[in-house]
């Protein structure tokens, strides 16, 4: 213990979400006890800015921040999101919605897909999203939070946000320096590394001044300025399994007369997909592709041909690699972000990343220093949350029936993880899924992308063959009721927005 050198300065390198998102999170440590935080960006490096579609926990995020939320929707144009929705990804013409919420509720201890699929089999005709609110809501484009309609007899809304990354980033930026977060301006030219340790002591701006560190947080981005150009910490490369590695993105106005819909949209294409994630003033658009299979003028011209409206701005052509460092926290570097891995925005999982990444960080961190222990749990729990995330995007692609394009015959037919097939053959049997420890899909959002393109149950476990019919039909008919009663009660997301958070600019 006597060697541990206490964390009286923190220092984050770079700005955008998952720098100031960093930064807010850990200006809550002050609370407690006396520690410098200090945040590094340059105004000349832009941000890759794709990601402005969240999942629930980011609700939560902002809650434990004592944000209004509000404040923060109309200060970033924000909307809601109930879920996604796929469109042509198990065949041209097909479409789902991966939900947020589950499928109704447990009967008797069994998960509900298992006591639909029995009612399927001895002829109910309804399909399982109309068991769902967020779906049933997401289709007609209605909204309420629940503390609308608190009541028990009717289900609760889960969702999420549609955010502009940008205007969040400022908006977290304004919380954390209230809060005694200093930033500074200009670009690291250099770090400076213990000769003993090989922790990183320091890092020098172009202008000279050298800014000390006990903890340093690397928000650098796809650089990964110090978690990989200081302490070379290597790169687990996942192409194998999401080939995709470009990305153009592009704003555009809303000019179809639509309000914006309560859900993203995923839209495969054929080599690839399009995203859309709708604002209150604009849509937030962009086209992941396979640069084997697509050209970046043909990714563009699909992605223009299929917009809502004028283009905004220029486009933004990314390239990325998917995968993760084979550290995220090296000696006494974390990396937050994008420094840390990259995985498409296919189940909007890159904010949410960095939350948890934020969140896992606070949780092993102790001022009075680091220790292996820290260093090693970190790394265990980050590793398996990716892999388990990876696992699920893999799904996407790999059930497919297409086999219109050489892109979607190779992920229809590549190897897959052994934890991916083990997950699909069990569904395939008798539609047991397992959620294991604190992953972060439920069951729902595997049976929904399964069911959505084409994997079908064989059958269901013994004890849903053992359920009485009119029984658990009762019960059905309980929950499509509630839900109907509910989606024709609330207003239109549009009409929600105009009256909850109206956008405070444009």
């Amino acid at each position: 213990m006597a060697d541990r050198k206490a964390i009286e300065r923190i220092v984050i390198v770079g700005g955008g979400t998952a720098g100031w998102m960093t930064a807010a999170a850990l200006s809550r440590l002050s609370e407690s006890r006396k520690v410098a935080i200090t945040l590094i960006e340059s105004e000349a490096i832009g941000t890759v800015g794709v990601g402005e579609a969240t999942i629930p926990p980011m609700v939560e995020f902002n809650q434990l921040l004592g944000i209004d939320e509000r404040e923060m929707m109309a200060a970033t144009q924000a909307t809601f999101k109930l879920g996604i929705q796929f469109a042509n990804w198990g065949n041209r013409g097909e479409s789902y919605i991966h939900p947020f919420g589950a499928y109704g509720y447990q009967l008797g201890g069994i998960s509900f897909h298992q006591v639909w699929h029995r009612a399927k089999a001895e002829g109910d005709p309804r399909p399982l999203q109309v068991f769902n609110l967020e779906t049933m809501a997401a289709y007609f484009g209605k909204f309420s939070r629940t503390q609308d309609y608190q009541r028990d007899d009717l289900p609760p809304m889960n969702y999420a946000y549609h955010i502009d990354a940008s205007r969040y980033a400022a908006f977290l930026r304004a919380y954390a320096e209230k809060r005694g977060v200093e930033r500074r301006e200009g670009k690291v030219a250099s770090t400076a590394l213990d000769p003993v340790t090989g922790h990183v002591t320091s890092v020098t701006m172009e202008d000279g001044t050298q800014i000390a560190g006990d903890l340093f947080v690397d928000c650098s981005g796809f650089r990964g300025l110090l978690i990989e150009q200081a302490l070379e910490t290597g790169y687990d490369d996942w192409r194998h399994y999401l080939p995709c590695d470009r990305a153009v993105a592009l704003p555009c106005l809303r000019e179809d007369g639509s309000g914006p819909a309560p859900f993203t949209r995923a839209t495969a294409h054929g080599a690839g997909w399009q995203w859309c994630v709708p604002l209150q003033n604009r849509n937030g658009n962009g086209h992941v592709y396979c640069s084997e299979y697509m050209s970046d003028d043909e990714a563009h011209a699909i992605l223009v041909k299929n917009l809502a409206g004028k283009p905004g701005a220029e486009p933004n052509f990314l390239r990325f690699v998917t995968g993760r460092r084979k550290k995220f926290w090296n000696r006494n570097v974390v990396a937050i972000g994008l420094a840390a891995g990259f995985m498409e925005p296919l189940e909007s999982t890159s904010i949410h990343l960095i939350n948890t990444g934020i969140n896992k960080l606070i949780a092993v961190l102790s001022l009075d220093g680091i220790t292996q222990t820290q260093e090693d749990a970190y790394n265990r729990l980050t590793a398996k949350e990716y892999a388990r995330i990876r696992d699920f995007l893999i799904l996407h692609y790999n059930a497919t029936s297409r086999d219109d394009t050489p892109f979607w015959d190779h992920v229809r037919t590549m190897d897959v993880p052994d934890t991916l097939t083990e997950k699909v053959e069990l569904f395939r049997t008798n539609g047991q899924i397992f959620r294991e420890e604190d992953e972060l899909f439920t069951e729902t959002s595997w049976a929904a992308v399964m069911l959505g393109q084409g994997i079908q149950m064989g059958g269901h476990g013994p004890i849903a063959a053992a359920m009485s019919v009119p029984e658990f039909k009762r019960e059905f008919d309980e929950m499509e009721k509630s839900i109907r009663y509910l989606v024709n009660q609330m207003p239109t997301h549009g009409d929600y927005l105009a009256r909850y958070c109206p956008a405070t600019s444009v």
